[in-house]
This record gives C-alpha cells, structure tokens and sequence, in this order.
C-alpha cells in the first residue's frame, strides 16, 4: 500500500535541503538516510533521501542529486509517497485514509459531522469535522476526546468537554447550575429595584 508520508516545502539554505511537512507518525522510519520515496507528481521522483536533520522544530531533507536552492525549490509541495505494509500498522493506530470520510458522533448518538480532513500539528493531530450546516469544527485526536474508532461501521465516537461542539454551552454553563441569561436577568431585576 502507497501512503503519503511527507510533503516538501520551503528550500532552505543554498545546499538542496528542504523544510518537509511530515505526514507519518514514523519519520525515523520513512524518511531516514537511504529512504527510496515515490512522488506525486510522478514526473519529480523517485527521490532518494541523503541526509535529514531537525532545525528550529522542522525537519530538513536533502535528496541524491539535488545540490542546490533551484534544485529543491523545484520540488516545492511535492507530496512523498512510501511503500507501506499494512500489516505492520500497531493496533489503535491509524492511517489518514482509514479516518478521512468517518461519521462523527457523541457518546450518547449525538450527530456531529464527518471528517474531512487530518490535520497534522507539533502537539497533536486534530480532526477537521464538517458539521450537517456546512461549518467546521476542529476535533483534537486523543484518547480523552476521541474515545472509540469503529473502522467497520465507520464512525468516530467523541466525548467533547463543554464548549468544543456547541460554543453555547460554554457560554451558558455556570457553576451553580443556572444559565448565564437567567442570572444576568436577575441581575437587571435589582438594578431596576436600586434605581
């Protein structure tokens, strides 16, 4: 199976490193020295990794051939595909493709949306979920939040804390129990008993 493990940014430098984009859970796997990675497009590899190295956060790759800033500017937003076994993948882990499309919805039913895309962040993946009305709303994946992926009857189940999925219920939630309106309406009620 083919996946997507990386797309090439920015040149950096004047030597042909490149800024990637990493899009596997496993960089030290499949984008290590020696890594042999088909393209999209197909015309710009395959791309041999030389050397890679994290500078300021980001990874940075350099490619057999590629010596020079036209070089890896050339390759800019390149996606880099490796060969994956599917086998290999650890239980409750998942590729991007297995989640893309699932339905999205709360512990108790609730319809929330259907993922649209994976969004792949230094602190966490989140998912983009578009709500029934077209909106968006973003989702982190992790086990708190996201608390069942049910690939067989293609759904994710979501335990959202107040406030991720309706902004409202943030809004109106307060400690004793009573809405923000109802105490801001008796809050006026005095004010118009003072005056």
């Amino acid at each position: 199976m083919q996946l997507v493990v990386a797309r090439i940014g920015r040149a950096h430098g004047i030597k042909g490193e490149v800024t990637v984009e990493v899009r596997t859970d496993e960089p030290e796997l499949r984008l290590g020295p020696g890594a042999v990675l088909a393209t999209d497009p197909a015309s710009a590899g395959p791309l041999t990794i030389e050397t890679g190295r994290v500078h300021s956060g980001r990874l940075l790759l350099r490619f057999a051939g590629v010596h020079d800033r036209t070089g890896a500017e050339a390759l800019r937003n390149t996606l880099l595909i490796a060969d994956v076994d599917p086998e290999e993948r650890p239980e409750d882990e998942y590729y991007d493709h297995q989640l893309i499309d699932l339905d999205v919805v709360t512990k108790d039913g609730g319809e929330v949306g259907r993922i649209t895309e994976i969004s792949h962040l230094p602190t966490q993946d989140l998912f983009v979920v578009e709500r029934p009305d077209g909106s968006e709303v973003y989702v982190p994946f992790v086990s708190e939040i996201v608390t069942e992926i049910d690939l067989d009857e293609q759904r994710a189940v979501i335990d959202p804390p107040p406030g991720l999925i309706d902004d409202r219920a943030a809004r109106d939630e307060v400690a004793d129990g009573h809405s923000a309106s109802a105490r801001d309406a008796a809050g006026e009620e005095a004010a118009g008993e003072e005056a």
